[in-house]
């Protein structure tokens, strides 16, 4: 039995060749919502499960559940969150086990290094994942307080890209912005407090969006990534994305140690240019997203030459964005990758149960 993540829940029994999935449990924080997820649990307990899989993130109410269950009952099995995504993609399409290059984005997963992993980068299979590549981390200024207001992620690669003369940039965002909370912010950094770092691509959507459509706080987590996607879908340009005059802003992707770092700074810089400019917003966020495809795109291509692989596994709340998900297939398959995304269930966290479940059987045979 796989206990799934904390948000977007569903919970996974296997037995055989055979998966039965339970509702989705929009939010275990929400009484109604754990109080139908323990129901369910119990229900599959009474299959009399040998490996109960769960999601490693200490503050997961599916992860408290679980660590209460006695180790002597069952085997307890904690599953990295990005593994769990990309098993679950391919278990989707029926793929043996065998090693792929994965790409997982989301907004939050626990990284193994205990840092907040979003944008990832996997050589995995059913038993083993290896970190490659992932985007470059920033602090999460107040935690998890920059997700409902991202106006602190757009303002900290601004600070990144220009030190403090961003706050004399004059784009609308910036004057916007209130100095001395900021300066209470900077300052949280500095001292070390409450601002763990995330390599999230969740959140890089939402520090772009912030900067564009110059809003501030969001009611719920992606609403500003939502309607960025929207705008974006809205441009027409043309006869495709290559068209010119509509190219992706640039990027650098560096390696360092063992592994590819994703850095967009250079994209922050020239969408600043944009903005003064009064290019279309529609048009800088049509270019936003060709440039997360063409990230994706290059670093896929890095990791087939280094590892000689061609499976190229998609998976992860992120792209429940459609644009972003067509511009990345159109690349990826014109460089000849094989590639695979969600077919039964969708990529968000509730079908990680199944990864999980999938893993956890893996390492025991």
């Amino acid at each position: 039995m796989a206990l799934g993540s904390h948000v977007k829940n569903a919970i996974c029994f296997a037995r055989g060749n055979f998966v039965f999935f339970s509702k989705i449990h929009h939010d275990l924080s929400t009484p109604k919502d754990f109080f139908d997820f323990e129901r369910k649990v119990k229900y599959f307990l009474k299959k009399r499960p040998k490996i109960i899989a769960y999601d490693p993130h200490p503050e997961y109410q599916s992860t408290k559940y679980a660590q209460r269950l006695s180790p002597i009952t069952y085997h307890l099995s904690p599953i990295q969150h990005h593994h769990a995504h990309i098993v679950s993609c391919m278990a989707d399409n029926g793929l043996a086990n065998q090693r792929v290059i994965g790409a997982a984005f989301d907004g939050t997963g626990k990284g193994s290094d205990n840092t907040l992993w979003g944008a990832e980068f996997l050589i995995c299979d059913y038993r083993n994942f290896k970190r490659v590549a992932h985007l470059k981390e920033i602090p999460l200024l107040g935690g998890e307080r920059a997700i409902r207001e991202p106006w602190r992620l757009a303002a900290w690669w601004l600070y990144l890209a220009y030190k403090d003369k961003f706050l004399n940039l004059g784009v609308n965002f910036v004057k916007g912005i209130d100095r001395r909370r900021w300066e209470t912010l900077k300052n949280m950094y500095l001292s070390d407090f409450n601002s763990p770092q995330s390599s999230s691509m969740g959140r890089l959507f939402d520090a772009v969006a912030s900067l564009v459509l110059v809003k501030y706080e969001a009611d719920f987590e992606a609403e500003l990534a939502m309607e960025l996607e929207k705008l974006a879908a809205a441009y027409k340009p043309g006869a495709g994305s290559q068209e010119p005059g509509v190219s992706a802003y640039p990027f650098r992707i560096m390696e360092y140690k063992d592994k590819y770092i994703l850095n967009p700074l250079p994209m922050f810089k020239q969408i600043v240019s944009d903005l003064k400019a009064k290019e279309p917003k529609g048009k800088i966020a049509y270019r936003i997203h060709l440039t997360v495809a063409q990230m994706l795109r290059k670093t896929c291509l890095l990791l087939k030459k280094k590892t000689g692989i061609n499976l190229i596994v998609l998976s992860g709340g992120v792209f429940q964005n459609m644009l972003l998900l067509r511009l990345s297939l159109d690349l990826l398959y014109k460089e000849g990758l094989q590639v695979f995304v969600h077919k039964n269930l969708a990529c968000n966290d509730s079908s990680i149960a199944l990864g999980q479940a999938m893993i956890a059987a893996a390492g025991r045979q």
